[in-house]
């Protein structure tokens, strides 16, 4: 079972007197292979390997030919510092004027496709270059290497690119489950889990935070769909909710940054939030196209062996 740190912390009962606002990833770490939950790895993710950190926004004021190579220019870069940058640039659409991204020296970059790569004061054809002026690929946020990556006119010179890409990070815990602990097959299974222990040993009486209110009730009938269950016996229970004026379109970046931390793919904004939900609450969800399901009815029955099946 894959758990991520930061969405397991939304629904922990942290911040309560006499509880930090956050439990350490260590810590939590501890709690849960105590509880039952052993914890066989614990690594960090990074949308952006590095965090872009040494990664600063500058503004080339100058950028002329180099004196020793016809594909080279000299540029000076403002970065905020009291000096500008001197930085050889090989890109064809380095120019005065233009915001750029700029790893300093002392940073290591985590280029998309290669070895990672730190910056050193270096001489290129007898010119000092102190720094690099990045592409998308080689700060590791696209795949473009046709040039610079230029930026908006209004970033802020000497901004951390951290501050303007967002990487996201977290932790990720990979959790050996048994059969047995259904329970703990979700962050909201796992953070009831925490606070029961943090119940016991804080000697107060701590419940995970849901985010659900239970109050839904539909607002109109206008698009029945009738489900059907056949075999009682092997599904209990089946339940469904007809949604209407939906987009199906690309989901938000903080969606897709959870499901991919924990190795999911994201698709689009309705294949995401079914993910997301059995993954937060352990609860299997599907998204039907109402216009393709025939008849208006949703059938939950066992097939004879051999049957031909349509899937995904």
């Amino acid at each position: 079972m894959t758990i991520s740190y930061n969405w397991l912390c939304d629904y922990l009962p942290a911040g309560e007197t006499g509880l930090p606002e956050r439990i350490e990833p260590e810590k939590l770490s501890k709690i849960l292979t105590s509880i039952g939950l052993e914890v066989e790895s614990l690594k960090k993710y990074e949308s952006i390997k590095g965090g872009l950190e040494g990664v600063v926004i500058g503004e080339v004021l100058e950028a002329v030919q180099h004196p020793n190579a016809d594909k080279l220019k000299l540029t000076k870069v403002n970065i905020g510092s009291a000096e500008p940058l001197r930085i050889v640039c090989g890109a064809p659409n380095v120019a005065a004027g233009k915001k750029v991204a700029v790893a300093t020296v002392g940073t290591t970059l985590y280029p998309l496709n290669g070895e990672p790569l730190t910056m050193k004061t270096a001489k290129i054809r007898g010119e000092e270059s102190q720094g690099m002026i990045c592409a998308e690929d080689e700060l590791g946020i696209g795949e473009s290497h046709a040039g610079i990556m230029v930026l908006p006119d209004d970033i802020k010179v000497g901004l951390p690119a951290s501050e303007y890409f967002k990487p996201y990070t977290d932790w990720i815990y990979e959790i050996g489950l048994t059969p047995n602990r259904m329970d703990a097959m979700s962050h909201l299974g796992v953070a009831r889990d925490v606070s029961a222990y943090l119940s016991h040993h804080e000697k107060k009486n701590l419940r995970a935070k849901t985010p659900y209110t239970n109050n839904f009730k539909p607002d109109n009938n206008n698009l029945p769909i009738k489900v059907i269950v056949e075999n009682t016996a092997a599904c209990h229970r089946y339940s469904g909710v007809s949604i209407a004026k939906v987009t199906v379109k690309e989901s938000p970046q903080w969606l897709k940054n959870r499901l991919v931390a924990i190795g999911q793919r994201p698709v689009n904004n309705i294949v995401d939030i079914t993910n997301y939900i059995l993954h937060e609450t352990g609860q299997p969800l599907h998204a039907f196209d109402a216009d393709k399901i025939k008849g208006r009815q949703v059938q939950v029955k066992s097939l004879p062996e051999g049957s031909p099946f349509t899937a995904l």
